[in-house]
C-alpha cells in the first residue's frame, strides 16, 4: 500500500490534463493505480442495460479516476487567494503563525 499526499475527503485542484482548473473533494484513493477519485471531475457514462430497475436502460454518470501527481491539495495551490509569502524556491505559501492575542 502506497502512501499519498492526500486522503479522503481532502479539497484538491487539478493542474494537469483535461480536466486541468477543477477542484473538488476526494472521493476515494486507489492506491494500487496512484489514482484518486474527485468530485465532479473526470465523468465518464456508463450505459445500463435493461432491467427491472430501469425498464428502458439508463446512462448514468460517475467520477473516473485522475493520477494523484496531478492533484495538490487546494490550501497549498498557488492559485489559492492566500495574504501569504511565497517561497521562491517552491511553489507553496509559507504559512505564518497566528496570534491568539495580539495585545503581547
Amino acid at each position: 500500500m502506497n502512501k499519498f499526499h492526500i486522503k479522503r475527503n481532502d479539497a484538491v485542484v487539478v493542474i494537469a490534463g483535461s480536466q486541468k482548473g477543477k477542484t473538488g473533494k476526494v472521493l476515494e484513493v486507489l492506491s494500487g493505480a496512484g489514482r484518486a477519485r474527485v468530485e465532479g471531475v473526470a465523468m465518464i457514462k456508463r450505459h445500463l442495460k435493461k432491467s427491472q430497475e430501469h425498464p428502458q436502460g439508463t446512462i448514468s454518470e460517475r467520477e473516473g479516476s485522475v493520477h494523484v501527481s496531478n492533484l495538490p491539495l487546494q490550501l497549498l495551490h498557488p492559485s489559492r487567494q492566500i495574504q501569504n509569502q511565497l517561497c521562491p524556491s517552491r511553489r507553496y505559501p509559507i504559512l505564518q503563525p497566528q496570534l491568539l492575542n495580539p495585545s503581547h
